[in-house]
This record gives C-alpha cells, structure tokens and sequence, in this order.
C-alpha cells in the first residue's frame, strides 16, 4: 500500500511501467480529477494543491499523455507559426515574443518556414501544420500576400502578424503610418525643405505602408516630393542608394525604412565629406540594439516587436477558448519616435561635448 508522499514501486528503476495519474494522484493525496484538472492548466485547483502535483509529477517523472489531453479539452497545446525568413530583426523579436507569451499561457510553437511568399506555399504551410495538430496559426507575414484570394481551411483560427487580413483574418502590427509620419515630420520640423526615402522592397507591405505615409505627409505640407528610392532592407542596399544621394546638394534629409539600410546611407554620406546632421539629417525605422551606438547615433522609430507578438497571441488564444474566429479586426501597437543626433544639430553637440570631456 502506498502513502501520500510515498514513491509508489513502478515509478523506480528501469523497465517498470510509466507513471500514471493514478501514482501522481497516490503521491500527491489528491484525486485523479484533480490531477486532471492540473495536467489540463485548469483555474479551479488551489495553488498549494497544484504545487503539491506538480511536484508529485516530477517526482516519478509523470509525462501527461498529450493525445489524451487533446481528447479532453479539444486542444492540443501548441500554435503553429508560418514565417517567411528569419533574417529579419523584427520578425525574430516578433517570434521571440510569440514564443514567450505562449509558453506562459501553457502553449507550445511549432515553426514553419516558407520559401517564397507566394498564397500556395503559405496554404501548403497551413496543411502541414494543421496535419501536427495546432490549435491556431499566426502568419508573420514579410511580404504582401493576396489575402483575399489566400482562402486558408475553415474552422483553425488565423492571425497575421505585420500583414493584411483584408476581411477575413485579424490582423496584429505596429503602428506603421503614424511612425513613418513621425520622421517625416521631424525631419520637416527640423527645417528641410523636402524629405528623400529610401524605401524598402516594394512587395513588403510594412515598407508599402511607410512608403505611403512618408508621401501623403509631403503632400500635406505642400512639400516637393522626391523620387523614391527602393532597397532591400540591407544596410549594402542603404550604402548604394546613399551614395546616389551624396552627390545631390539638395538631399539634406533621409528617412530610410529601417535601420539597416540608414546604417547605409550613414556611411556613404561620412565617405562623400558630407557631414551628418550638418549637411544631411537620417532617420531610420525600428529601433534596433545598434541604433543607439552609431555614428553619430541614429534617430529612428521605435517598434515593439515583442507587444506585437504577445497580442497576436491573445488574439489568437481568445478564438481558441470562445471558439469564435475573428473577422478582418485590426490591432496597432504603438510607435515611438527616438531622437537622436543623426537628425538633430543640438543633440549631436550634446554628444560630441560628452565626447571631448
């Protein structure tokens, strides 16, 4: 006979038969409904109860039988997550952020790349991941897909993170067309006639958008409005359209989509003897961890990759348990313009005294 807090026989040694609930419950004292209710992350169990089963479970090595589990709850536990490269910063702090939430809300994720952003590959992504039983699918979506035409399976709840829903799916994304109104603005503000963009790649919907805004900005202020420039995100492609701004007197101030390609323009603009913020002002997008230690430091647009990640979760956690997919909703996370000297006379003083003292 075994006592609450005993090991129970088949829990030692070698080729004896796994642990079951019913040991866990024995070791614990508790009943096997309430071991249940802890295995399935049930709210109607007394913390020191649970930690007594908890407990118990490491104690004789208990692994919940996650088929079983799904049976009981309707729920396997774990998102699916489609993205389309990993060499992205936004979209690995975008992941590490889904990755968080879910592991506190008891979520395991399942990862799928795709090799191109074409519908039919992300279909094929969302068959392979519902074959592994996923509860839900976040798509972080690098490049524009034709959303209305992407007719995903029924019945398994969708989001999109850094895409467009259109009527069918909800949608998670940072606040694109405040930020790039943001640097265009200050940029403005700061007494440039006009601002010039380096863009990113025109099948990006989140350079779409910041493209947008960077124009319907100068339009309202009356502004001319240069010939956009389209890179590739890349900090070569920011040096290469850099450079091309160098050798133009006009082009005193530069708001680049993201803080690679402005790492760019930074170092194209020191190797033509144009001095920044003196004779240029740059402004990036993103906020990355290098931002800050440029030379001089980048004025740019903060984003919260991590916040997007964690609502897309929520999002996606909240049509699971009420069973009520989402239809074309859309939730900003909010930006932040960082000013630095890259952009501002002032602070760029500040620093070079700092510097010098």
């Amino acid at each position: 006979m075994t006592t609450a807090g005993e090991v129970p026989p088949q829990g030692r040694g070698r080729g004896r038969k796994a642990p079951s609930m019913a040991d866990v419950a024995r070791l614990a004292g508790v009943s096997a409904q309430t071991v249940s209710r802890v295995v399935n992350n049930r709210s109607n169990v007394e913390e020191t109860t649970r930690d007594r089963v908890l407990s118990a479970m490491r104690a004789l090595g208990y692994q919940p039988n996650g088929a079983a589990r799904a049976l009981a709850t309707g729920r396997f536990g774990t998102i699916g997550v489609i993205c389309f490269t990993l060499n992205s910063h936004g979209n690995v702090r975008t992941l590490d952020g889904i990755a968080t939430a879910a592991l506190e809300a008891g979520f395991s994720i399942n990862l799928m790349g795709v090799t191109g952003p074409t519908n039919r590959e992300v279909r094929e992504a969302f068959t392979r991941l519902n074959t592994q039983a996923v509860d839900g699918v976040i798509i972080i979506e690098a490049q524009v897909l034709d959303s209305p035409s992407l007719r995903l399976p029924q019945g398994v709840p969708v989001v999109m993170a850094d895409g467009h829903g259109g009527q069918e799916y909800p949608v998670v994304d940072s606040d694109q067309v405040t930020g790039a109104r943001l640097a265009t603005e200050h940029l403005l503000e700061r007494g440039h006639a006009t601002v010039w963009h380096v863009a990113g790649p025109p099948d990006a919907y989140s350079a779409r958008r910041r493209h947008a805004a960077w124009l319907e900005t100068l339009e309202r202020a009356g502004r001319p409005v240069p010939q956009v420039l389209f890179g590739d995100w890349t900090a070569e492609s920011g040096y290469r359209l850099g450079r091309h701004l160098a050798r133009d007197p006009e082009a005193t101030a530069v708001f680049a989509a993201n803080d690679q390609m402005a790492m760019g323009v930074l170092r194209a603009m020191h190797e033509s003897g144009r001095a920044v913020p003196g004779d240029v002002a740059v402004v990036g997008f993103d906020d990355t961890p290098e931002a800050a230690y440029m030379w001089p430091a980048l004025t740019t647009v903060r984003q919260n990759f991590a916040q997007v990640g964690r609502a897309c979760v929520e999002v996606l956690l909240d049509q699971v348990r009420t069973g009520t997919l989402a239809r074309g909703d859309v939730q900003l996370v909010p930006v932040e313009l960082v000013v630095r000297s890259s952009s501002d006379a002032k602070a760029a003083g500040l620093q070079e005294a700092a510097r010098r003292s």
